[in-house]
């Protein structure tokens, strides 16, 4: 395939790859036209509510509760130590691969190679994410031919992509090794370090003006807004406080009085009697770092939700 040569040869030189070594690897990489029908098609195509479903359901929800049983001190863990609450972990691994249970069955070469040679649209962007899958490789010393993942390279438990994981994945069980291929425990302070990596904002961010009764309130990530289309400003695109909001003519609920000074952007989804409004903070722009899409950040939220309402439930029992 045109550009492969090229490649190999900036890897040699900038890398110090052995040359033979990679000519014979990617002499067993099969180029996977699915792969660009699955990227060419991404679920964030599907209608607001289709696309929820998919994600905040009973299931997730059940076995997102398992999962936080069985790593409760973990995430508390990684918690403390990154600040980001302990439901948004969970719900991200929730959200990427059902808790670990579907991590992908594209063999991860050759998804990177067919993306990095054969989809211009993004192809510095994955060429790039297959150097770093070589030298992952190399770091990690697992073998390339044998790991698979999603159509776009994502690896793991957490999905992350190569660049990712290299930057932000950590050793989070302490035998000395990070493995968010099979290290449950691994991957969920990864997910925390890259959230916290991207600026996600935990209550000891805040100025002691944010302190309400009963300790430090924790950040919003969004909050639901009602829009009085005859009232506002007209202006729904430039992000503003939550105090200017009100004033341009956005319900906002009592609660959020104390994140009056907080910057936030108007978002819609349509549902079934038209359409929400919501409030996107900071951290929920965070989650859009892990996929750029309101939906996939949204899912992330709600989902997170749902579990922490499950789990009261229980516990007040």
């Amino acid at each position: 395939m045109p550009g492969i040569r090229e490649f190999i040869d900036e890897m040699v030189t900038k890398n110090k790859f052995k040359r033979v070594e990679l000519e014979k690897m990617f002499e067993h990489v099969e180029l996977q036209p699915r792969v660009i029908e699955a990227i060419s098609r991404p679920a964030t195509l599907k209608p607001w509510l289709e696309y929820r479903a998919a994600f905040v359901n009973p299931e997730r929800i059940s076995k997102g509760l398992k999962f936080w049983k069985k790593y409760r001190h973990t995430l508390r863990d990684a918690e403390r130590k990154y600040g980001v609450p302990q439901e948004i972990i969970l719900a991200v691994i929730g959200v990427e691969t059902v808790y670990g249970q579907d991590t992908g069955s594209f063999r991860t070469l050759d998804a990177l190679t067919t993306l990095a040679f054969d989809y211009p649209r993004r192809a510095d962007f994955f060429r790039s994410e297959l150097e770093s899958y070589l030298l992952l490789a190399r770091e990690q010393q697992f073998n390339l031919l044998d790991v698979r993942g999603s159509y776009a390279g994502a690896l793991g438990i957490p999905q992350f992509m190569p660049s990712s994981y290299r930057t932000y994945a950590v050793d989070f069980n302490g035998n000395h090794k990070i493995d968010l291929l099979h290290e449950d425990k691994d991957a969920i302070g990864s997910v925390a370090s890259y959230l916290k990596g991207y600026g996600w904002k935990s209550a000891s961010n805040l100025e002691k003006s944010s302190k309400v009764k009963g300790g430090e309130r924790s950040p919003p990530i969004a909050l639901r807004v009602e829009v009085n289309e005859g009232k506002h400003d007209g202006d729904i695109v430039t992000p503003r406080t939550v105090e200017a909001w009100g004033a341009a003519g956005i319900a906002l609920d009592r609660n959020v009085a104390d994140a009056s000074n907080e910057t936030a952007r108007l978002m819609d989804f349509t549902v079934a009697d038209g359409k929400e409004f919501w409030l996107a903070f900071n951290n929920f722009d965070v989650i859009t770092r892990y996929n750029n899409s309101d939906y996939y950040a949204m899912s992330v939220f709600q989902l997170s939700e749902a579990l922490k309402e499950a789990r009261k439930a229980i516990h007040a029992k």
